[in-house]
């Protein structure tokens, strides 16, 4: 089988990849934090000469806040390490899955397809919008492989607390919170299984060069998310919103996903209850 590297390996998304591509009977190489500094020219260089076929991309910051209060290390992690993977595609001839992001801002119209303006609304978009054209570039002058997912909200089991799943999941079990407090109730956002994201990445290996929303195709509210928690815990809290609203907040967007089920014969496998009761599941039953 192929030789595959995956940066941010330890990260939510790629431990979960690579479990998926070692099960799959892939040689699977593994690079993230621990390993050294993604955007150094010479960081990759312990994987030149072992035939890598195919790297997925996934290292990089990725909590939009932070980068509202920390622009420069976002441009630099998620610009300059994409810069140093393409370039060692480039020198060793591998194919790149890049992992991007929602990059539409206030969607013109929904579901959102992949011809959707790009319309950036924060550094850490941003950054990733630069990084995307930084692999169609290399995509065309240098004759890459290059395939471009852009997930709209993973989620799943080990998921940081930070995000909004995992943080209302927490507040819910835990018995000295009495009231469940959000930033705000009212956003509603496409949410898509980390296995189910990780089995498209593992099949755009195989995909026509392109850029691929991957979501479920359809929306679900903040506080759908608290009584859903509610319902299958059998814990009903009071909640409430600080009313809190981000910067250039968007309130509704979900995704067309007729393009990567296509081309990939993808489509997610895992309902939103049937992931939130998983998530659950991590909380009471850590996995080891």
């Amino acid at each position: 089988m192929k030789n595959v590297l995956v940066t941010g390996s330890l990260g939510f998304l790629g431990n979960v990849l690579v479990k998926k591509l070692i099960s799959a009977g892939f040689t699977v190489f593994g690079f993230d934090i621990d390993d050294g500094d993604i955007t150094t020219q010479s960081s990759l260089d312990q994987f030149r000469g072992i035939n890598i076929s195919h790297v997925f991309h996934l290292a990089g910051k990725t909590f939009v806040p932070e980068s509202w209060s920390d622009p420069w290390s976002f441009y630099q992690v998620n610009v300059m390490g994409t810069i140093t993977v393409l370039d060692f595609c480039r020198e060793t001839g591998a194919g790149l899955t890049y992992i991007s992001s929602y990059l539409y801002g206030q969607p013109e119209y929904l579901p959102i397809d992949e011809l959707h303006p790009v319309k950036v609304y924060n550094p850490y978009n941003h950054s990733k919008n630069v990084a995307e054209e930084a692999c169609l570039f290399f995509r065309d002058n240098f004759h890459l492989d290059v395939v471009i997912l852009r997930p709209f909200n993973a989620y799943g089991p080990g998921q940081p607390g930070r995000f909004i799943i995992p943080e209302i999941i927490s507040q819910v079990l835990d018995p000295g919170i009495k009231d469940i407090e959000v930033m705000d109730l009212r956003p509603k956002r496409d949410y898509v299984y980390a296995d189910d994201l990780v089995e498209g990445m593992v099949l755009s290996m195989n995909a026509p060069r392109g850029i691929y929303n991957v979501g479920s195709g359809y929306s679900v509210s903040v506080e759908e998310i608290i009584k859903l928690v509610g319902d299958l815990t059998g814990i009903h809290k009071p909640y409430h919103s600080k009313y809190s609203e981000r910067p250039n907040e968007v309130f509704d967007l979900y995704a067309d996903i007729s393009k990567i089920s296509k081309a990939f014969n993808w489509n997610p496998s895992t309902t939103f209850r049937e992931g939130i009761s998983n998530c659950i599941r991590s909380f009471t039953r850590p996995e080891k």
